[in-house]
């Protein structure tokens, strides 16, 4: 099994560093063809959002196609892929950010009660997703 870091999937959906995009597509390829296990973390997934919105301020199309591009590679396993997924589709949904729609989400798989925050728009799209 091979983790695979933020760099890696940067590289390879920016295609700013020829040598470096060409490396980590080869990882994946070899990847998706069986040929090595990869695996990866929540966190990773979490810093490919931020370095795109705030280094490369993408949109949150564009955000959302990109993190959608990353759970499509079947071939990768990724922990908390179900969470992940909806957090991902939460996100593009509603105004919270990704970070938001990811703990909204994580709380209802806990079947919360309630949801303390401070986060005017987090409190209003709990309140939504209750009714």
């Amino acid at each position: 099994m091979i983790f695979v870091d933020t760099n890696y999937f940067l590289r390879f959906l920016i295609r700013d560093i020829d040598d470096q995009h060409d490396t980590a597509k080869d990882l994946f390829k070899r990847g998706a063809e069986g040929k090595i296990q990869l695996c990866t973390s929540v966190i990773v997934v979490f810093e490919i959002y931020w370095v795109l919105a705030s280094v490369y301020e993408k949109r949150k199309e564009e955000l959302v196609d990109a993190l959608r591009s990353v759970m499509k590679m079947t071939f990768i396993e990724f922990e908390q892929e179900e969470l992940l997924r909806q957090a991902i589709e939460l996100f593009k949904e509603s105004t919270i950010e990704f970070e938001d729609a990811y703990n909204l989400s994580y709380a209802h798989t806990q079947e919360v009660d309630g949801f303390m925050t401070f986060d005017k728009k987090l409190q209003r799209e709990y309140a939504r997703e209750r009714k």
